[in-house]
């Protein structure tokens, strides 16, 4: 049995991802539905071996359709998510517009797929990139020893900005191999060879100084674990890298929690790939070597010297997949078991 799909904002990075995972991963489809702009609308893309339509996003364009994957930003969700799900559809939007909702169930399927049923408005939340790799890796650790605080500094990929962002950057990196004066296009300074906290400033007076990136991070971990009593301190920077997210974690337990024990639970924790090397010089998780794959990859396991209850994780995933098209599309997986 297929079903009807349709992917609103097809024709982005992530929509395009999600088409390719889509194809990638055999879901069962009678009918494709990309859906974009009206700019966009009669352009073609490469499905199955073969090229779909763009249609424009309009309330006419879900009819029949039973599974919509939203990644066409806030605004768009905002307008046509209600919309689709009134018109019979389950959404799962990839972007902000619905996470904080509290009848909008945030899921990442490795760690709380039992939300997935409880959607009371047909909308199901895709988390952020790099809250969604985070808690891939700490699940299982907090099942066994229960989470109380994660430290977490974010090293970011120009990819999690869009596909303008990332030609700034290589625009960027050209005139600087030119001795060029370097202007940015989409970055609020230099992006080549420089980092940058770049994503718009927390708006609430108790949140001054930090990002909105940074408040996701902390609000979105207590709701997908269910915990309001774990903290989270977070910093999140963008590197100089096209694609692949990067973490430095240190995570604080209830009770100790050895190296040995934790690398156990991550050898058969879903959605993990552990890298056992010991440290050398270039042996650790990498964004390149992540890029393209669907594991979070979680190494440099240590023990912290200053508290007993305490590790240390060094944690890299594809941002375009695991954080954004392939999440939406294992929630998508779960769902048709039920429709």
């Amino acid at each position: 049995m297929g079903f009807v799909v349709a992917v609103v904002g097809a024709t982005g990075a992530v929509g395009r991802e999600m088409l390719k995972t889509l194809e990638e991963r055999n879901f069962p489809i009678d009918r494709l539905v990309p859906m974009a702009s009206p700019r966009s609308a009669g352009s073609k893309l490469p499905f199955r071996g073969q090229e779909v339509t763009v249609v424009a996003t309009t309330p006419e364009a879900f009819k029949g359709v039973q599974v919509a994957l939203f990644s066409a930003g806030a605004a768009a969700a905002r307008e046509f998510g209600p919309i689709a799900a009134a018109a019979g559809a389950v959404v799962i939007d990839n972007s902000s517009a619905w996470r904080t909702d509290a009848d909008c169930p945030l899921v990442v399927p490795e760690v709380n797929p039992e939300m997935i049923g409880m959607r009371p408005k047909g909308i199901i939340a895709n988390p952020n990139c790099s809250t969604i790799q985070l808690l891939v890796a700490l699940k299982p650790l907090h099942d066994a020893a229960k989470l109380r605080h994660i430290v977490v500094s974010t090293y970011q990929a120009t990819s999690g900005k869009g596909h303008a962002a990332v030609e700034d950057l290589k625009q960027q990196t050209r005139a600087w191999a030119a001795g060029e004066a370097i202007k940015p296009t989409v970055f609020p300074g230099q992006m080549a060879f420089n980092l940058l906290s770049d994503w718009k400033a927390a708006t609430t007076p108790e949140a001054e100084g930090y990002s909105e990136e940074e408040l996701k991070m902390v609000f979105e971990t207590k709701k997908i674990m269910g915990d309001q009593s774990i903290e989270v301190s977070p910093t999140c920077v963008r590197v100089p890298v096209v694609n692949g997210h990067s973490e430095s974690v240190h995570a604080k337990f209830s009770r100790h929690l050895s190296v040995d024990e934790a690398k156990s639970l991550l050898r058969k924790a879903p959605g993990v790939l552990l890298d056992e090397r010991p440290y050398a010089p270039g042996q650790h998780p990498q964004p390149i070597e992540a890029s393209g794959r669907d594991e979070v990859f979680v190494g440099r396991i240590r023990r912290d010297f200053a508290d007993p209850h305490a590790l240390n994780l060094w944690v890299v995933g594809d941002n375009l997949r695991k954080g954004a098209a392939l999440n939406a599309v294992q929630i998508a997986e779960h769902v048709i078991r039920t429709l």
